[in-house]
Parts: structure tokens; sequence; C-alpha cells
């Protein structure tokens, strides 16, 4: 077992799944979902690029749906 299948098996254990989904599908889920270069996280998950990875958060962290987003996801892991 990968560690994200830890994770999402820890995040459905608390009950948070639904919240996470909720928030997915919500309009800033959905504003940052269209500017997140999907291959190129993929890719750098997949290679292990923390650098890479911190580059695009702090991107989408620097507008405000990012903004707002991230602290619905604080509210909703608590």
């Amino acid at each position: 077992m990968n560690e994200f299948e830890k994770i999402g098996r820890e995040l459905q254990r608390q009950g948070k799944t639904e919240k996470l989904k909720n928030l997915a599908d919500s309009e800033e889920g959905k504003a940052v979902s269209r500017m997140i270069d999907a291959e190129a996280v993929q890719k750098a998950a997949r290679s292990g690029d923390a650098a890479a990875l911190k580059n695009i958060l702090s991107q989408v962290l620097s507008t405000s749906e990012g903004q707002r987003l991230a602290e619905s996801l604080k509210k909703a892991m608590e």
C-alpha cells in the first residue's frame, strides 16, 4: 500500500472524504482545478520533485480562489 492509499483510508476512517469531495465540487475547487496542470503535478509527484510541487502550490495559493479553498480545506480537516 502506498502513502496516498494510507492517507485516503485514514481520511475515510475519520469521515472526512465527503467533505473533501464537496470542496472539490465547490466553485473554488473547480476554479483551482482549471488552474492546475494535472500532468505537471503528476510528473513532479512521481519523480519526487518537491520544488516543482511547491512552485505549483505557491501559484495556486497566490490566487483568491486558492486562498479560499485552502481555508476551507483547513476547516474541513479540523
